[in-house]
Order: structure tokens, then C-alpha cells, then sequence
């Protein structure tokens, strides 16, 4: 038998360029897949924080990203307050939790907010060995636990105050005396009286947010609170009391009796307040320290800005000045699986250095005790000295899972009656009720 061999080529009779050719697309191959594995293990951890992402948070943000670049990342999503209400924004992220997605990682909530979110929420039981408590002012950190689990990180504090315009006031007799007063809260009494020295329409004397929401029941229970702090513990949301009565008749009475009001106030909420007080010389304006930067950012500034001063809310005779407390806190969702990284954000947000850029780049109240303590501080920052008596008096709002309903039905039935579409006792009876029967209102 004869046997046929067919001659197989080796590489030596294929042409040099070709061999190169080969080992340079052997190299290649093995050089991209062994970047495409060491990119994969260098990727920083990329963290999905969700806030109405201000200047002053970009900012602390940019710098976390700096420290940590290569490591761990940010990454932002904006909720702004000129794009989406309170409620809005609570709805977005509540829709979002409830899907169980971990794209959502860590996010900013209104203090009131922590027990509504405790279900989505991780208890911070990771953080605890960088979190030390005495740091932190006791009524910031009061408001980031519910059912006796640290639930959240408090980010900033917020406390109710006035504004007014020192060029309107500095020519009223005796204003000295009054600007010291101011600082320390008058009577309402006191405050009506003052209103005498103006013409209503010309200069409209006090501008609050009256519209149908959160701002409206933030003022309605400042004067509840300020009458008794335990009301809620011993009333409940019973508003058929004489208490109540008064808080309510008040806000009424500033539009509809007093006409220190103007009757559009009824459809103000915090930025378009503001902006009605300045274009309309208005007298006083309610806000929250960080009023000044935040409505900035939403409308050109103006020379009549130079003039803004702050005080204290005024009080009813014969009881102690009360202003209700707000702030905004981090929580994590419980959904996330970048523990270790947010750990670091959090540590990072809540030092001094991050706490001092929030309160010089946006006028956020820092939540560090030091800042209220340390002589270094207040003789750089003296503002923090009248914003730290106003916190002394500071109360919170009832912490409830059920606080959006019920608030709801409070700025829904204070609304109508201030725009004189139903009594006041009527207005609370009905609230009451409905309140009671555990029924949603549907806006």
C-alpha cells in the first residue's frame, strides 16, 4: 500500500508581515482583555444620591469626589424645589423604593419624612463605629430615629424665623429698641400694632406661604406649639379646642380682618412668597435661615436684598417664643449593596469641613455642636449665635408614618378657611373628622 503524506506548512514558509501581523493581534487581544479586567476592578463605587442638589451640596460633592476619586463616586440626582413641590418630590422617591430598585442608593429627606421612609430604609447599625452622637446637636439626631432605630444621618437643621426690611423700619421712632426686641420675638399683639405704621398697600406688612401645603401646617402648628408644647401628646389631632381655634383665627385674621395680609398669600408657597415680598416692598417675611441663598438661586438678585434682617417669629402674650424646627437628613435604602462606600459619604458630609461649606455656600445650619460652641466658629460666623437661641426654642412636628395624610387634610381645610370659603371652626371640626376617619384626601 502506498501512503500519500500531504506537506503542512509551518510558520516559516508564511511571510514575515504576516507572522508580525499575527503576534500583534495575539498582543492586542490579550492587552485589551487584561485593561478591560483591571478597569473593572479599579471602577470606583458609584453611589446614587437623590437631593434637591444645591450649589453648596454640589460642592461638597465635587470635594468628596476629589478625595476619593478612583474609589468611590457620587453620582447625583436632582430634585429641585423650582422643578418639583415637597410632595412631588416625596412621591418620586417612594415610587422609586417601593420597586425595590438598588439604583437608588442614598437620598435627602425632609425631617418630617423619616417615618414615612423607615420601611425602604436601612437602620445606620453600619455607620455607628463612625458616628459619634455627642457631636450632634440632640434635636437634629432626635429627628433620625423612629420606633427606636437610628434610621437616619442628619445632613442639616432648620429652624422658623421672620425676615423684614431695615430700610422700611430704621425710620420708625425708637427703632433701636425695636431691632433688639425683634431679635429676641414680641407679642403678636405687639407685631399688629406695628403694622399700624404702614400703609397696607403700599408696603403689604407681613407675607407668609398660605397655599395648600406643608408651609401652611408648619405655621398653623407654630402657634398651636407655642400656646402648648404637648398638645399633640395630649390632643392628639383633636382641633375642636380653643387652642387650636386660636391658631387658626390668627391666620385668618392677618388677611381677612387685620389686612396685613395680602389675599393672594393663599396661593404662596416659600419661593413665590419670597418673590412677592420683594417686587412688593412687603414689611416681613416668613422663611427659614437659608431663605436668603435658597430663593437666590430661583430669582435674579436685587438691591433690596442688602436690606433683608432676621428675627424671631413673635408670640402670643404669656406664652414662652416657639418656632418649629426643620432640616433635612440622609437615608439609605435598604435595597442598596454599597454600605461600606455610602459610609464614607456620610462620614465625609457630616465632618466640619463639609458642615462649613453647606452653611457658607447655601446658608444650610451645620448640625455639629462645635459650631454653636467653639469661640473659632462664632467669632467667624456671629449669625449662628442668634440662630443657635432660635433653635433653643425649636419644637418638632409630631413624628408620625401617617404625617403626609393627616398634614394634607390640615393645609387643605386652614387653606379654605383663609381664603374665607369656610369658617374656622368649621374648617377644624371637619379636619378633625376626617382626620380621625382615617380617610385620604385626594388633591
Amino acid at each position: 500500500m502506498n501512503l500519500k503524506f500531504r506537506k503542512v506548512s509551518n510558520i516559516s514558509n508564511f511571510p514575515l508581515w504576516t507572522v508580525i501581523f499575527i503576534i500583534l493581534i495575539l498582543i492586542l487581544y490579550f492587552y485589551l482583555n487584561e485593561r478591560a479586567r483591571y478597569e473593572a476592578e479599579t471602577e470606583p463605587t458609584k453611589i446614587y444620591f437623590a437631593a434637591d442638589i444645591s450649589y453648596a451640596h454640589q460642592q461638597v460633592i465635587d470635594e468628596f469626589n476629589n478625595e476619593y476619586k478612583g474609589r468611590i463616586k457620587v453620582v447625583t440626582i436632582d430634585l429641585p424645589f423650582k422643578k418639583f413641590s415637597t410632595n412631588e418630590r416625596k412621591e418620586l422617591l417612594a415610587r422609586t423604593l417601593r420597586s425595590n430598585s438598588d439604583r437608588l442608593d442614598a437620598f435627602a429627606v425632609d425631617q418630617i419624612w423619616v417615618p414615612r421612609f423607615a420601611k425602604w430604609s436601612a437602620p445606620i447599625t453600619f455607620f455607628l463605629p463612625r458616628f459619634n452622637k455627642n457631636n450632634f446637636l440632640k434635636y437634629a439626631l432626635k429627628s433620625c430615629y423612629y420606633d427606636n432605630k437610628l434610621l437616619a444621618v442628619p445632613l442639616n437643621i432648620d429652624v422658623n424665623m421672620m425676615y423684614y426690611r431695615r430700610d422700611l423700619l430704621e425710620n420708625i421712632p425708637g427703632y433701636d429698641t425695636l431691632k433688639t426686641a425683634l431679635m429676641k420675638s414680641i407679642t403678636w399683639k405687639e407685631f399688629l400694632s406695628l403694622s399700624k405704621n404702614f400703609n397696607k398697600r403700599n408696603n403689604p406688612f407681613y407675607i407668609f406661604p398660605a397655599d395648600d401645603y406643608e408651609g401652611l401646617v408648619v405655621s398653623f402648628m407654630d402657634l398651636i406649639l407655642s400656646q402648648d408644647r404637648n398638645y399633640f401628646k395630649e390632643y392628639k389631632f383633636n382641633f375642636n379646642t380653643p387652642i387650636a381655634r386660636k391658631a387658626l383665627k390668627l391666620l385668618v385674621d392677618f388677611v381677612n380682618l387685620y389686612h396685613i395680609s395680602p389675599d393672594a398669600v393663599a396661593d404662596f408657597n416659600e419661593a413665590s412668597s419670597y418673590k412677592y415680598f420683594i417686587q412688593n416692598d412687603g414689611v416681613f417675611l416668613w422663611g427659614w435661615p437659608s431663605y436668603e441663598k435658597d430663593n437666590k438661586n430661583l430669582y435674579k438678585s436685587t438691591p433690596k436684598d442688602r436690606f433683608l434682617v432676621k428675627a424671631a417669629l413673635p408670640h402670643f402674650k404669656n406664652s414662652p417664643p416657639t418656632t418649629i424646627l426643620g432640616g433635612w437628613n440622609i437615608m439609605v435604602s435598604k435595597y442598596s449593596k454599597k454600605k461600606n462606600a455610602i459610609s464614607e459619604f456620610l462620614k465625609f458630609i457630616t465632618n466640619k469641613k463639609a458642615q462649613e461649606m453647606l452653611y457658607v455656600n447655601g446658608a444650610y445650619l451645620p448640625i455639629l455642636k462645635t459650631f454653636y460652641d467653639d469661640s473659632v466658629y462664632l467669632k467667624k460666623y456671629p449669625d449662628l449665635i442668634f440662630k443657635k437661641r432660635l433653635l433653643d426654642t425649636g419644637v418638632h412636628r409630631p413624628s408620625l408614618e401617617d404625617y403626609t395624610r393627616i398634614s394634607d387634610i390640615i393645609s387643605y381645610y386652614a387653606n379654605k378657611a383663609i381664603k374665607k370659603e369656610i369658617l374656622v371652626d368649621t374648617a377644624l371640626s371637619e379636619a378633625t373628622d376626617m382626620i380621625k376617619s382615617n380617610k385620604i384626601l385626594i388633591k
